[in-house]
């Protein structure tokens, strides 16, 4: 994962883009002509979905004969609909009606570790991204690519680094906050913090300085001056690199001291913003979790101790399954087969994260494979032990509550109105969560094609 050099500009990559999507129409969200600055949905008639079944806010059952009232992009009421039709609080003659013939209806889904502007390795391998790939290229795949994260249901991402192209996922936030372009929410953590000389891409002649995919930063000073600089640039979380490899194919160790990891965490406190950590080696959990963090990406190496320390400080795991079912894959590993070392390894780390008590949030590592198919990190959570009321909250209300947003991830009256309808029951089989016919995003139809 690498960066691209600090002073590239982003506006020619999204005139482009935002040229490519005016042409070819691909589902504004906002009406032609309108200021991208002012709250559109003001403008909004009132939507009535009726006919579903609707997720309870506990998360584990549904609600059968209630009508869901979304006005100004919140739930405004959810009540039978004789009660809604009767006068109830929001209800006008304008109001738009949504049969939802038996579908579900959830919560706009979340993926806490999401990387937009990076696309399948099987596709191209990660340094070719960061190295050959153009800054402007990266920006449009980013926009193609939080399209079909929308339209999988996934009405929120925290995207974890650019891996390479800079500032750019802050332009991609702004321009869905503008209406500009169709996607998630998101919160970026723009180009994350890595030890120097211990991040990719490796294996260049020494003598030749080689862009990196993430921002480098030694010692307390410089852990500080990187976070005001991240922050300064947009970011809305900060991510460090608790340890990594330093060399092509050798393990992973601690890279940041735990001085360097406790001022990161400070720097980052100071400016109102919570800290993620990339960690897979025990010792580097351990710095991580003592300097403050809110959650732990991957975690595969976590003993058991490890774990227990986590769910007693309350940072939540992130195990981003889906990456390395793919990147076994994508080594010809097959289902079926015996598991390489990885896969057991995060199988093992997972069932004792759940005895542990820790509490697991989704976040997938999507980049690593498919946009829009970040449902497979859902899938592979109840396959490696939970239920599927755990791995929906996991996406939901665990997620919601990471961003410390409790007007996501549930659906009750006045919360945010990211909703998803559902062909099937994803309380009786996770991979319904698949079958999306319907997406709203803060009380506006998506649209899927």
């Amino acid at each position: 994962m690498r960066c691209a050099r600090p002073g590239i500009p982003l506006w020619p990559a999204l005139g482009l883009l935002v040229f490519l999507l005016l042409g070819f129409g691909l589902g504004h969200t906002v009406p032609a002509g309108a200021d991208p600055g002012a709250d559109s949905r003001s403008g909004e008639p009132p939507l009535l979905l009726v006919g579903g079944h609707v997720l309870a806010p506990s998360g584990d059952r549904w609600l059968d004969g209630r009508a869901v009232l979304v006005d100004k992009g919140h739930i405004v009421r959810i009540a039978p609909e004789a009660e809604i039709g009767s006068g109830g609080e929001g209800f006008s003659e304008g109001v738009r009606r949504l049969e939802l013939d038996g579908g579900y209806l959830i919560p706009g889904l979340i993926d806490l570790h999401s990387h937009l502007l990076l696309h399948p390795y099987n596709e191209t391998p990660w340094t070719d991204q960061v190295l050959r790939e153009s800054l402007e290229l990266r920006t449009i795949r980013g926009v193609v690519s939080a399209r079909k994260t929308l339209a999988a249901g996934f009405t929120t991402v925290r995207d974890l680094g650019t891996e390479g192209a800079g500032f750019a996922d802050v332009a991609l936030r702004d321009a869905v906050r503008m209406g500009l372009i169709p996607g998630p929410r998101i919160l970026a953590a723009t180009r994350a913090l890595v030890a120097g000389a211990s991040y990719g891409p490796h294996g260049f002649d020494p003598r030749w300085p080689i862009p990196k995919g993430a921002q480098e930063a030694d010692g307390v000073a410089g852990v500080r001056r990187a976070v005001r600089e991240q922050v300064a640039a947009g970011a809305d979380w900060i991510k460090v690199y608790a340890d990594y490899r330093r060399s092509a194919g050798a393990p992973s160790t601690p890279t940041f001291s735990q001085e360097e990891l406790d001022a990161a965490v400070d720097e980052a406190t100071a400016a109102g913003l919570p800290v993620s950590a990339h960690a897979s080696t025990s010792e580097g959990i351990r710095r991580a979790v003592a300097a403050g963090v809110r959650t732990i990406e991957h975690g595969t190496g976590a003993t058991p101790e490890v774990l227990r320390s986590m769910a007693e400080h309350g940072v939540v795991l992130c195990p981003t399954l889906a990456a390395y079912d793919a990147i076994a894959r994508y080594s010809g590993w097959q289902p079926g087969e015996p598991e390489p070392e990885r896969l057991v390894e995060a199988r093992r780390m997972f069932r004792n994260a759940l005895e542990a008590g820790v509490a697991i949030a989704n976040g997938s590592d999507v980049g690593v494979f498919s946009h829009g198919d970040n449902a497979r990190e859902l899938e592979l959570m109840v396959e490696y032990g939970m239920t599927p009321v755990q791995a929906l909250a996991a996406a939901t209300r665990i997620a919601a509550g990471v961003l410390s947003r409790d007007d996501l991830g549930v659906v009750q009256e006045g919360a945010t109105a990211d909703l998803v309808v559902l062909e099937s029951d994803p309380l009786a089989d996770i991979s319904a969560v698949r079958e999306v016919l319907w997406v709203i995003q803060e009380g506006r139809m998506v649209e899927l094609e």
